[in-house]
């Protein structure tokens, strides 16, 4: 049996995943979000809106959110421009 996943608070980023919220168009501000990156540990971090409240009484069964997690929603566009950056396996 596989050892239970724990995220690792001290990995660091190592490199965008897709594109900028800038590039696609997405934010008119200085801020950067919505992004997608990847750990120096292969973990990825997703920067999105946190919705947990708004889905949480509407999950899929077998579909839970564990205390000190977040529902994060991200735009469509943003995982697209990832797909070429993620590995298959």
């Amino acid at each position: 049996m596989a050892e239970k996943w724990e995220a690792d608070s001290s990995a660091s980023f190592l490199r965008r995943l897709g594109k900028s919220s800038h590039e696609l168009g997405q934010t008119s501000g200085d801020g950067s979000c919505p992004d997608i990156w990847e750990l120096d540990n292969g973990d990825v971090v997703v920067i999105g809106a946190d919705l947990t409240a708004s889905y949480e009484s509407r999950l899929p069964d077998g579909v839970s959110i564990d205390p000190g997690e977040r529902l994060v929603v991200i735009p469509r566009a943003t995982i697209l421009a990832a797909k070429a950056d993620i590995p298959d396996a």
